[in-house]
């Protein structure tokens, strides 16, 4: 039967492949020591350290990305309330002006209407001088007219038939009044 090559190399060393050298186990032992050390403080060390920076930025944007989520919803819970007032004052200005419109409304109304009375009023005042200047020339004319008249007649002495004659002539010959 063959043997591996190295187990026939332990075989010609004088051992079996369950002894134990203690010294090579040691040796072993301390140089395992010596590389995790070096690779602890050289290797490990550097290594876990960057991680570590790794990790403490991804925790830092993470810790940034919700800081900014919760600054942005508290900004856009604002927006809304903004949007909500800027909505109610504007239905008051509304409000507001429709009232003032129809205030208006009625204010010019009120104001044509007393400007229309007053009109009214100065017409009739105008029409109720003219009527009385009218009247006051007519009396002035009549009273001319029954002057002169009683001077023709007291001018000519004539019969009663001719005075009467006289009187309807005169008359005749005004002017027509028109009523």
């Amino acid at each position: 039967m063959a043997l591996h090559p190295l187990t026939s190399a332990l075989v010609a060393a004088g051992g079996g492949l369950t002894d134990i050298d203690f010294v090579l186990t040691g040796a072993t032992f301390v140089l395992f020591l010596i590389f995790a050390g070096v690779l602890g403080k050289f290797g490990w060390g550097p290594l876990l350290k960057i991680v570590e920076e790794r990790e403490k930025t991804v925790r830092d944007h993470v810790e940034g990305a919700h800081k900014a989520n919760t600054d942005a919803a508290a900004l856009l819970e604002k927006h809304k309330e903004m949007v909500r007032e800027t909505l109610k004052e504007r239905d008051e200005i509304l409000k507001r002006s429709l009232k003032e419109a129809e205030q208006l409304k009625a204010d010019l109304v009120e104001k044509a209407r007393a400007e229309g009375e007053s009109m009214v009023k100065r017409a009739k005042d105008q029409i109720e001088r003219e009527k009385s200047l009218a009247i006051q020339e007519l009396r002035a004319q009549v009273a001319d007219i029954a002057v002169e008249a009683a001077s023709k007649i007291v001018k000519s002495s004539l019969t009663p038939d001719a005075q009467k004659k006289l009187v309807s002539d005169y008359i005749t010959g005004l002017p027509k009044v028109v009523q």
